[in-house]
């Protein structure tokens, strides 16, 4: 196909060539078209345009007359018939000789003659390095997977094809005229000043065809300026008003002449472009496909987008470290910034409003050159086709949807970055910010402070000295209504870097009156402020559903139809969108290729800093990073969690059996045996010991095993957590440890039917009552010795708070009693009389019994409330109640004999240990079935909340930086992105001079 395509290029070079035969020009091959001159670069790969040398006419010669004169005898020669007759034959031989020296001399010239003309030809060809870029390098490989003879033999002769192509030959008479009928003038102003200043703005525009138009439209200026001053000089008679007239009306010719030849000669570029990216299309799309069997690499802008987005989660304050350049779009509210952005994107990706502020934080858009128009986020792997009306709609609420879910509360924009790439056919590459729009007044909804901080987010980007600012201004709106034109000469005074556009040209040009003032606004002249360039665009008739081609067909319209571009008011490098992407993608990469390298010795120095640093404060430490010190802490974590499934199924039990106890003591001793104790006989003890055995069991019990089993399960995996491992311990995991100790408990819940099954194990225990061995018998009067010892203790220690110290401690420390103390005291001797009086008295004082011991406390001085008696007397009984069953107990050591029996024929009665037997025998079976809970279930239940933890946690990165801090962890952090930034900096200049 490109062979083809070769062919008929070549013709067209042919016949550009004839028909400027006799023509002034440099080289006939500077007529050719862009995409012939293209073709032609294979063969000469190192031609650069240079002017001709003069030509001089290259005599005929032989290497006789080369030879030097000598001078030479004069022999003495005998005039005579004789001598004349023996030499005509070596005359004969020598003219021979001269001949053929002449035809050799003449041989030898031609070849010099020939070959200087082609080193003359060679040289005059133009140098296409710059348009290396239109052509992608495996185009030039595709002979090698792809027979062309068989293609070319295939299509029509060159005659045919030539046929069927635009008459390129009255094209070029048509540029000749023009050309001839203007004086060459100077080259005029470009598009950018600040191109002067380092490349040759002749040699700029002088390549291509578009630039010659552009450089005959400058030409026709001049010539207007002059046939105006001469139209001056003229007297006011009739006929130098004809003449006048007669030489408007010329120009006037000359111009709408000029206009129709750009407008075909931008169609036919149009058209040819469209060929070109409809064949790059195929062409990468093959590739995609696998057709040659070879991995693409990264474009250059998805690998300089990279750097941008590690640097922003580096430098997320923005600070002076980060002067990589990039497109800064700012603007005032609703002045036509995201439909610019949206135009050099090629897509409507951007949520949209009447009036209100849609842009809540800074956008950055990375266009690429792709086959397919697609977008997707850099944190996320869908893409949207840009192609569909339904992933647009989709992209575009996405997009509003992080815009508010950066926005913190009670603010009305973010300084967070939402990162986004799109791909498509002809897009320019470049990295573009679409910030907020300026406001000057905060209204009813916003936050106080929206102003201030929009003003304080602009300033942040443009303030990188090698940001281009992409000033937009509606030109619908008066011009001294403008804020941001005013931030934008402040932060760039000189107006080296900001480029200026100029949006709704169309609705300017009807609405102001004087349309001079739109000329005063592209030549910089009405405001203060300094640009680069100056641009005027249309974006729509205002209506939001319009689509991106729809818009381009209005803006061409509206230009080829204008009075500002027809009176020359603006350029035609200066209006449409199209113009204003080139112009910005220039910008951007010459930005780039200024600065990149400063900025890569810049983090080069950083991260040697770093290092040093690192080696001195840590120098028998790995360089972890924070993600790379949670996967650490990780592994600790889940190694601690299995072992909660090597401990031993008796520590389990023993524990569980200890905290059950300690958590049912209470209820046991005050609710149960001290009621059923009170009893007259050992049916009534039995009775009521079950009845409230039956009730505990069914109400409280089992709820209480399974907090103690959920608690122990928690304190042994704190346990573990906790545990410090000697040298190996490291405490910048324990607030990690901790939190996801929590979290885990936390969304932990035991089996519900757990209580279930437990309560019918323990009300089958406590309903057992036979004791087989005296082993057992021993064993629960030993648990109830514990238990009412313990009891005892406590209890004593209560009294001597109520009562005070005894005379003992009185004397020996010097602790005298208060005055409440002296009144338990005393109430307590009065209650001890009435127990030694009646040892069989019941575990509540009656009403007459407390009037007798206030009066007998009243007839000493000592004045006593009743509660008090009381409450001393639920102390005093139970001291004595337990030590009444400790002497029961001791008397019941031998009375296993007489349960066998059932206590028949004797007068011990030891149902009490029993009772104890039963509680003991339940506590040791729920323990049991608890423990099987817990290694069977419950434990693998926690580690599998643990390992979600640990999950969610690893996604979250805030909750990572709050939980891994510290002096180490940020400088490992800062050293790991210094080193990500310089490697990729690097491979991307390395790109960018293979690019070169």
């Amino acid at each position: 196909m490109w062979r083809t395509r070769a062919t008929a290029a070549c013709v067209i070079c042919r016949s550009l060539a004839n028909s400027s035969y006799g023509m002034k020009r440099k080289s006939p091959l500077q007529n050719l078209h862009l995409v012939s001159r293209s073709i032609h670069r294979p063969y000469y790969p190192s031609s650069k345009f240079q002017r001709p040398p003069l030509r001089i006419s290259i005599q005929l010669f032989s290497s006789l007359n080369r030879l030097p004169l000598r001078k030479t005898k004069l022999l003495n020669v005998k005039y005579g018939y004789q001598s004349h007759r023996n030499f005509w034959l070596a005359r004969l031989a020598s003219r021979l000789l001269k001949l053929r020296y002449l035809i050799l001399g003449s041989a030898v010239g031609g070849g010099y003659t020939a070959k200087k003309t082609y080193d003359q030809w060679k040289d005059m060809m133009p140098d296409l390095d710059e348009y290396k870029w239109i052509v992608p390098d495996f185009i030039w490989e595709l002979d090698e997977h792809i027979d062309f003879e068989k293609l070319i033999k295939a299509l029509p002769d060159a005659d045919d094809l030539a046929k069927l192509l635009p008459d390129f030959d009255k094209i070029g008479e048509s540029f000749t005229s023009l050309k001839g009928f203007f004086s060459p003038g100077s080259p005029g102003e470009t598009a950018f000043r600040a191109t002067d200043q380092g490349y040759d703005n002749d040699k700029q525009y002088k390549k291509g065809l578009l630039g010659e138009l552009i450089l005959l439209q400058q030409q026709i200026q001049q010539h207007e300026e002059e046939a105006r001053r001469a139209a001056g000089q003229y007297n006011m008679g009739s006929s130098q008003q004809k003449r006048k007239v007669s030489d408007k009306e010329k120009i006037d010719q000359l111009q709408e002449e000029l206009l129709r030849t750009q407008l075909k000669y931008q169609r036919m570029l149009e058209r040819l472009e469209k060929e070109n990216k409809e064949l790059r299309k195929l062409v990468l799309q093959r590739d995609d496909k696998g057709i040659h069997q070879r991995k693409l690499k990264k474009s250059l802008i998805d690998m300089y987008s990279e750097v941008l987005d590690i640097l922003s989660d580096y430098d997320a304050s923005y600070n002076t470290q980060d002067h990589l350049p990039r497109v800064v779009v700012v603007g005032d509210q609703s002045a036509g910034k995201t439909s610019v952005l949206e135009m050099i994107a090629q897509a409507r990706i951007f949520p949209r409003g009447s009036g209100e502020m849609m842009t809540r934080s800074p956008v950055k858009v990375t266009l690429s050159e792709g086959p397919h128009h697609v977008a997707l986020f850099k944190d996320s792997s869908r893409e949207f086709d840009l192609t569909k009306e339904e992933d647009l709609a989709a992209l575009r609420n996405e997009i509003e949807i992080r815009m508010r879910n950066s926005v913190k509360e009670g603010c009305t924009v973010s300084t967070e970055t939402i990162s986004l790439s799109v791909k498509g056919p002809g897009l320019q590459r470049m990295v573009l910010v679409d910030l907020p729009g300026v406001i000057s007044t905060v209204t009813s909804g916003m936050a106080p402070d929206t102003k201030e901080t929009i003003f304080s987010i602009s300033k942040a980007y443009m303030q990188n000295p090698n940001a281009i600012i992409l000033c937009i201004q509606d030109g619908s709106v008066d011009a001294e209504r403008s804020i941001v034109t005013d931030l934008v000469s402040q932060m760039d005074p000189q107006g080296k870097r900001t480029i200026f556009v100029l949006t709704k040209v169309d609705l300017a040009e009807k609405n102001v009156a004087s349309p001079s003032r739109i000329q005063q606004i592209i030549e910089g002249k009405l405001f203060p402020m300094k640009a680069l360039g100056y641009f005027a665009v249309v974006t729509g008739k205002g209506n939001s559903s319009e689509s991106i081609e729809s818009i381009k067909e209005y803006e061409e319209e509206f230009f080829q139809n204008s009075k500002l571009l027809k009176t020359c008011m603006l350029k035609a490098h200066q209006v449409t969108t199209k113009n204003l992407s080139l112009a910005v993608s220039d910008c951007f990469w010459k930005m780039v290729r200024e600065s990149v390298e400063q900025q890569a010795d810049a983090f080069k120095a950083t991260r040697f800093n770093l290092e040093t640093e690192w080696k001195n404060n840590y120098p028998r430490l790995r360089e972890l990073d924070r993600n790379e010190l949670f996967e650490k802490a990780k592994n600790e974590i889940l190694d601690e969690v299995i072992s909660l499934t090597q401990v031993t199924p008796k520590h389990w039990e023993e524990i569980l059996q200890k905290t059950l106890w300690e958590r049912v003591s209470t209820h046991v001793i005050e609710n149960i045996y001290l009621p059923a104790a009170q009893t007259m006989n050992s049916g009534t003890f039995n009775t009521t010991v079950d009845i409230k055995l039956k009730q505990w069991t069914d109400k409280q019990l089992p709820n209480k095993a399974v907090e103690v089993a959920w608690e122990t399960l928690q304190e042994e995996f704190s346990r573990f957590m906790t545990e410090q491992k000697g040298k190996e311990h490291d405490d910048i995991f324990d607030k990690l440890k901790q939190a996801v100790k929590e979290e885990s408990i936390k969304r932990h819940k035991w089996n519900e039917r757990a209580e279930d099954s437990l309560r019918v194990i323990q009300h089958n225990a406590l309903e057992d009552r036979s004791i087989s061995d005296k082993q057992q018998w021993d064993a629960a009067i030993h648990f109830m010795e514990e238990t009412l010892q313990s009891r005892l203790k406590d209890t004593e220690s209560v009294i001597e708070d109520m009562v005070g110290p005894d005379w003992k401690k009185r004397w020996l420390y010097w602790i005298g009693r208060t005055k409440e103390q002296n009144v338990r005291n005393e109430t307590k001797n009065e209650l001890e009389k009435l127990i030694k009086c009646n040892e069989e008295h019941a575990a509540y004082l009656a009403n007459d019994e407390v009037t007798t011991v206030r009066k007998n406390l009243e007839a000493r001085g000592i004045t006593v409330d009743p509660c008090l008696i009381k409450d001393t007397w639920h102390q005093i009984y139970r001291r004595y109640f337990l030590k009444t069953a400790l002497n029961h107990c001791n008397l019941c050591r031998r009375g296993f004999y007489y349960y066998q029996r059932h206590f028949v024929d004797s007068e011990l009665e030891c149902n009490d240990i029993v009772l104890f037997w039963r509680i003991q025998r339940m506590l040791a079976i729920t323990a049991n079935t608890l423990r099987q809970q817990l290694t069977n279930t419950e434990v693998r239940r926690l580690e599998k909340n643990v390992k979600e933890v640990l999950e969610d946690f690893a996604e979250d990165n805030e909750k990572k930086v709050k939980l891994l801090t510290g002096k180490r962890v940020q400088l490992a952090e800062d050293l790991k992105k210094v080193r990500e930034i310089q490697e990729k900096l690097e491979a991307f200049i390395e790109a960018l001079h293979q690019e070169k």
